[in-house]
């Protein structure tokens, strides 16, 4: 099942319509982390297995810096989008994107294209 941790800057309105889609979406509005730190709404998502939706780049920074494994966020680099949108273009990309998400990426999804970068971004090294 796709289960997904919406941040604050994602329409709520997309959260119904996902889940009327048979995803499961929960908005950090709706878990009370609507003014968590970062750090916070990560340690969730990896707790809960969800992937973040956000408009936020502290997302991948912090995955990056700390050399994490998960969990994987997606973020859209486009304002201002509806929550049909974001639901629409959440659904039309997921087929392309699912095996990174579920082995754990940053996703960024501009006007032009979707990059994907899987995680860790280093090697481990044992």
């Amino acid at each position: 099942m796709i289960r997904l941790l919406l941040d604050q800057g994602i329409p709520r309105s997309t959260t119904a319509l996902l889940n009327a889609a048979g995803w499961d979406a929960v908005h950090v509005g709706d878990v009370n982390l609507s003014r968590a730190a970062d750090t916070e709404i990560l340690e969730f998502a990896g707790a809960e297995k969800r992937t973040i939706v956000t408009l936020d780049a502290d997302f991948h920074a912090i995955l990056a810096v700390t050399n994490a494994r998960g969990p994987s966020t997606i973020r859209f680099r486009r304002q201002g989008l509806d929550g049909p949108t974001v639901a629409s273009l959440l659904r039309s990309i997921w087929p392309d994107i699912e095996a990174h998400a579920t082995r754990g990426a940053m996703i960024t999804v501009t006007e032009h294209d979707v990059r994907v970068r899987q995680l860790p971004l280093s090697p481990q090294q044992d």
